[in-house]
This record gives C-alpha cells, sequence and structure tokens, in this order.
C-alpha cells in the first residue's frame, strides 16, 4: 500500500476516533477508504476493525474515572458478559455470511437508532410507567411495602440494583452487540439509543459505559478475526490496520475530553446528524 494510501488512512482514522470517543460510527469514515483502495468488504471489516479498536482504547483511557464510578454504582457485569457472548456470535457471523447482508442491515439499525434516540425521553416515560403499574400490582398481592418511583429510597435502591440488569435492556444491547460483532460500524449510535432508552440517563452520562461496551465488542471481533486469520487464512491488510491504529488511538482520547463537555442537546443533535449522514452513505 503507498505511503500516499496510508497517510489517508492515519487521517481518517484520527477523526474517526474522535467521532467514537463522543458519538461513534467512526468507522464509516475509514471503511469507504479501505473500499475506495480496492480492498474486498470482508477483509475491509476485519481490517477496519482491528484499527479501531484502539479508537476505543483511547476513549475507555479518557472515560476511566467515570467508568469506575459506572462500575461502582451499578451492576454492570450481566452487561458485560451479554455484550461479549454476542459480538462473538457477530464476529463469526461475518465470516460465513455474503457481504451483500450488510446493505440491508446497517440502514434498517441506523433507522432504529435514531428513532430511539430521538424519542428516549416518551420511550423512557412509557418503561417508568408499566414499571410503577408493575410494582404497584406486585405490592397489592403480596401486601408488602414498595417504594414509590421517583423517592429518594426508591432511587437509592434503582442506584444500587439493576439499571442496566433489565431484561429488555439485555436483550437490546444483545441485538446491537451481534451487530457490532459482525460490521462495526455506526454501532456507537446504537448503544447510545439502546441505553439511552432503557436507562433514562442523559447521553453525556452514559456516554463513558458505550465507550466501554464498544472496546469489548472491538476486542472481540479482533479475537475471532486474528484466529480466523492464523487458522484458516483470512486475508488483513496489516500495514492499513496500523495506520488507522496510530490516528485513532490518537483521536480516541482526545475525542473523549472534548465529549465531557458538550452540553446534553448539542450531543443528541450530533448523534443525528452523524446517524443521518451514515444513513445516506450506505443507501447511496
Amino acid at each position: 500500500m503507498s505511503l500516499g494510501a496510508l497517510a489517508v488512512l492515519l487521517l481518517m482514522g484520527t477523526l474517526a476516533g474522535m467521532i467514537n470517543a463522543a458519538v461513534g460510527s467512526g468507522s464509516l469514515l475509514t471503511l469507504p477508504v479501505l473500499l475506495a483502495l480496492g480492498v474486498a468488504p470482508g477483509n475491509a471489516v476485519r481490517t477496519n476493525t482491528l484499527g479501531i479498536l484502539f479508537s476505543t482504547i483511547g476513549s475507555v483511557a479518557g472515560y476511566r474515572r467515570e467508568i469506575a464510578a459506572e462500575r461502582a454504582a451499578h451492576r454492570i457485569g450481566p452487561l458485560l458478559a451479554t455484550t461479549l457472548v454476542c459480538s462473538a456470535l457477530g464476529s463469526c457471523l461475518l465470516l460465513v455470511s455474503p457481504s451483500e447482508a450488510l446493505d440491508v442491515v446497517v440502514p434498517v439499525l441506523i433507522v432504529l437508532a435514531l428513532v430511539l434516540v430521538v424519542s428516549q425521553k416518551r420511550i423512557t416515560r412509557a418503561i417508568a410507567a408499566l414499571r410503577e403499574r408493575r410494582s404497584a400490582r406486585a405490592g397489592v398481592a403480596e401486601g408488602a411495602p414498595r417504594y414509590a418511583a421517583g423517592t429518594r429510597e426508591g432511587d437509592a435502591e434503582g442506584a444500587r440494583g439493576g439499571m442496566y440488569t433489565s431484561p429488555a435492556l439485555l436483550v437490546s444491547m444483545g441485538a446491537a452487540s451481534m451487530y457490532g460483532g459482525y460490521f462495526t460500524a455506526a454501532q456507537g449510535i446504537l448503544y447510545l439509543g439502546v441505553l439511552g432508552a432503557f436507562t433514562g440517563r442523559a447521553m453525556t452520562s452514559i456516554n463513558a459505559m458505550k465507550n466501554l461496551l464498544s472496546l469489548l465488542v472491538n476486542a472481540t471481533a479482533v479475537v475471532v478475526y486474528l484466529a480466523a486469520h492464523w487458522i484458516w487464512g483470512a486475508p488483513i491488510e496489516w500495514e492499513a490496520a496500523a495506520a488507522i491504529a496510530i490516528g485513532a488511538l490518537a483521536g480516541g482520547y482526545g475525542g473523549s475530553h472534548l465529549a465531557k463537555r458538550l452540553p446534553e442537546p448539542a450531543m443528541r443533535g450530533a448523534i443525528v446528524v452523524v446517524a443521518l449522514v451514515a444513513l445516506v452513505r450506505q443507501v447511496l
């Protein structure tokens, strides 16, 4: 691969790392470049995932304090385990499925993520109302006192319990993680949409968890792809992956500090804009 091509990949990797730290879908900058350079789709996805892994490493390093706080306050083990297993399944699926399937799956999931982000407050209110009704019915049936939603005791119990362990959240994140292991591009937007809808928290508050999940998905996918490379000879463009990785590591770390300063409306607006651009690029 020429030095000019590697320089372009380095630049795109840096920009992709910054976008991934703040919103996600940075792969939609680097993956088209690989395809334009004549890299086959499956090879391009593997090469891109190996390079973009370093953007999530940089992002997690930048969010390390916030991630430590999430681990201390909430049970995240079930969510991490679900993400790990489903992303591995998605990565294996890429190795045996036709590349044409991506043309159908990606636009549909980007639209779904957009709906989740734009409708987050309505979805959150609906989920909260459903939980209140279930809690009220359970309290009446058992004759046991229940915390009322919104009270200090209820909020404290929820914080110690299962903000990230509801079945609906785990199923949705499992599906999103399977997609992330399969394609990786635009996975961050999906994670923000799902986490925001089912936890009711601001996008800026859940961005640290989004970056941790993205790291787990990308690392799992890379392990699968490297095993496929060493065992079955699945091709990877190592020079291109290295160029993307160097830029993505710096961009991911720098972008994480920028993302922390974004107000909630700006964060939500950035997600919508990036998702729309990604959708247009996939459709056209």
